[in-house]
């Protein structure tokens, strides 16, 4: 069971919160200040903290900053939940690591759409770990190889695989599930952002995207992923047969689309996942380059 540790000193909206989360079949525990909730997070386990940012002894970005700071709980997704809304107060908390910025008040169905999909998120990156054993005696002797890829679980095993190319593969591997998953749903299958943010909502993604790669003319398009190694780095290209798009808003995560459901991967890649990355063209071809692995 996904386990959400929820922080927040108002008990009425720690009450609302818990009860959102525990009707949709989550594991909730609740800390009522920071100081409470890092007594909690290093007691347990949890799989996502809800955080309020305005707080007695230990604040939410005090306590944020903390948890990242830590690298047995950095990878833990960090959603603020706050009334400080304005373009600062967002950017100090996208900047600190929050991974989703939720305004007061927090309604029921947006917060279990929200998780469900951070849930999801993180079900893609205990794949990528999984699946990585399965490339790598193939991958010891690779210098330079081109693959294509159709759908998300190709995306899945080749992003593990490639990653292990370099020096941090989890990191890279995120990357690389994040630019290849665009190159099919914005590149091959023309889903838009508008359209995806529709499909989260109301937990049809998965299901338009298979849709499309069964049906004509979004059937027929292949994406590709060329990969070469020097001594010192590790370069991959991707590539897919859509129309491309402006890509110059996504490389940073951009407040005003904080309280959205999606549109963070891109911006996270280029942030941390590779040294370099840079789309070309029209936005269908993408650069990245990584450090390689000494191995």
């Amino acid at each position: 069971m996904t386990k959400i540790l929820a922080v927040d000193d108002d008990p009425i909206c720690l009450e609302l919160l818990s009860d959102a989360l525990l009707d949709a079949g989550y594991g909730v525990d609740q800390a009522v200040d920071g100081e409470d909730a890092w007594e909690k997070l290093n007691a347990s386990r949890y799989d996502l903290v809800l955080l309020d940012r305005i707080m007695p002894r230990l604040d939410g970005l005090g306590l944020l900053r903390r948890l990242k700071g830590d690298p047995a709980l950095a990878d833990i997704p960090v959603v603020i939940q706050t009334v400080a809304t304005s373009h600062e107060d967002i950017k100090d908390g996208l900047d600190a690591g929050a991974y989703y910025y939720l305004g007061k008040p927090v309604f029921p169905d947006v917060l279990r759409a929200l998780v469900r999909g951070i849930v999801a998120d993180q079900a893609e990156r205990n794949g990528l770990r999984q699946a990585k054993t399965n490339m790598l005696t193939m991958l010891a002797a690779l210098q330079v190889g081109d693959f294509s890829f159709r759908t998300l679980d190709d995306v899945r095993h080749l992003a593990a695989g490639l990653s292990e190319l370099c020096a941090r593969p989890e990191a890279v591997g995120m990357g690389l599930l994040e630019l290849m998953i665009n190159a099919i749903e914005h590149g091959n299958l023309g889903i838009t952002y508008s359209e995806k943010s529709e499909l989260r909502k109301s937990w049809r993604w998965n299901d338009e995207v298979e849709r499309r790669l069964s049906t004509a003319p979004w059937s027929r398009r292949t994406a590709r992923i060329s990969v070469s190694r020097n001594s010192s780095d590790i370069e991959f290209v991707i590539s897919d047969e859509g129309e491309g798009f402006d890509w110059t808003p996504y490389l940073r995560i951009d407040p005003k689309r904080a309280f959205d459901l999606h549109g963070r991967g891109i911006a996270m890649a280029n942030a941390e996942g590779f040294s370099r990355m840079e789309y070309q063209g029209k936005g269908n071809v993408v650069l990245a380059v990584a450090p390689a692995s000494a191995c």
